[in-house]
């Protein structure tokens, strides 16, 4: 008898588990997001304290101060002059709970990716590869007050392109997550995935960029609260055709400034990557391929009707709040998908190997 163990099957179970956790906290930290942007509380916070700024207001004095400062802001002084100090503090509290979260979610990815270091779960390229998770995190900060910043100079309303982009590196950073998680996996017993056909594979490829100029738009109507300016479906307004919502000659200054341009152009989209998705995944289940990426492409497929009927009964609802961001949700679930999708396709999976040796994950220059 011996009392040799016998060796872990899932080496990484742990740290990935830990990624899952963080994944799903970048989820929340998005969907605060949309309530600070809905509520209109995203300019009530017209200091940047990185550091310092853990703690709310702790005294009627201190609170009188953030305050004051607020009324120096562009948004009061043009938007909410009827504000007192207990309306002032129902919208602090969204901003500072969003600004407080993604702190928290810092100190969630440091402390135990330095853990996971110290007992040598993590090292060489994993670890660096984790730590860039760290490094996008801390560019989203920097971005969300560069984004807050462009509405506390002269008009109380944010750049719409630079919450398009604040959005969109939150998503980069959540799907970069996903693709780590992806990559610990171990292999599937029995399994002989490999690659997917290099047309599957280029047809996610064009599906991604798709979902990813959808999600801009989406973005771009929230900064321009595009979904205020038609609130019917199908139609917009009464029209179905582009005409009356692209007043300028010049059709690119429309389509990226103008509100009702922008909500076509949205609608447009969601439309034909429903169609897409819908075409792509029946010609994928009917001509096989590796079990993950069938399985992936089911989800898609899912998200893609969830996500199409969340934003229509977001504009025939009149925006209410919880539908809004559960359509903001439904987002990051479908690009999650997809990059699910693609990473199955690709052929990518099994045991990460920190040691610089080829994974069963990656792909050899035999199955290329």
């Amino acid at each position: 008898m011996t009392d040799a163990q016998p060796p872990d099957e899932d080496p990484h179970r742990a740290v990935r588990r830990w990624l899952w956790f963080v994944f799903f906290s970048i989820a929340v930290m998005v969907a605060l997001g949309g309530v600070t942007r809905l509520t209109g509380s995203g300019l009530s916070m017209v200091e940047w304290r990185p550091l310092m700024g853990t703690l709310p207001p702790m005294s009627e004095a201190e609170w009188q101060r953030v305050f004051e400062l607020y009324q120096r802001s562009p948004q009061y002084q043009q938007v909410n002059t009827w504000m007192r100090l207990n309306d002032f503090q129902r919208i602090f509290f969204w901003e500072y709970v969003h600004r407080l979260f993604g702190r928290l979610i810092g100190l969630l990815v440091f402390v135990p990716w330095l853990y996971f270091v110290l007992l040598r779960r993590l090292s060489g390229r994993l670890a660096w590869r984790v730590f860039g998770a760290l490094v996008l995190g801390g560019m989203q900060g920097v971005l969300g007050w560069v984004m807050v910043r462009s509405g506390l100079v002269d008009e109380p309303a944010v750049s719409h392109f630079r919450l398009a982009a604040h959005l969109l590196l939150a998503f980069l950073v959540a799907q970069y997550i996903l693709w780590l998680i992806l990559d610990l996996r171990p292999a599937m017993p029995g399994s002989e995935d490999g690659p997917a056909d290099v047309r599957v594979r280029s047809a996610l490829v064009a599906l991604l960029v798709l979902t990813v100029v959808q999600i801009g738009f989406g973005a771009l109507m929230a900064g321009k609260r595009a979904g205020w300016f038609a609130l019917t479906f199908p139609d917009m307004n009464g029209h179905y055709l582009p005409g009356p919502f692209f007043p300028h000659a010049d059709v690119l200054r429309s389509a990226l400034n103008e509100p009702l341009a922008i909500h076509y152009l949205h609608r447009l989209l969601a439309w034909l990557l429903l169609l897409v998705v819908g075409a792509f995944t029946l010609w994928v289940l009917k001509r096989g391929g590796p079990v993950r990426l069938l399985r992936s492409v089911r989800i898609l497929a899912g998200a893609a009707l969830v996500q199409f009927t969340l934003g229509a009964l977001t504009v025939i609802l009149h925006i209410p709040t919880g539908l809004a961001v559960a359509h903001q949700l439904g987002g990051l679930a479908l690009l999650s998908a997809l990059v699910a999708s693609l990473h199955a396709a690709l052929g990518l999976g099994g045991s990460f190997v920190q040691e610089g040796k080829l994974s069963e994950g990656e792909i050899s220059p035999r199955r290329r």
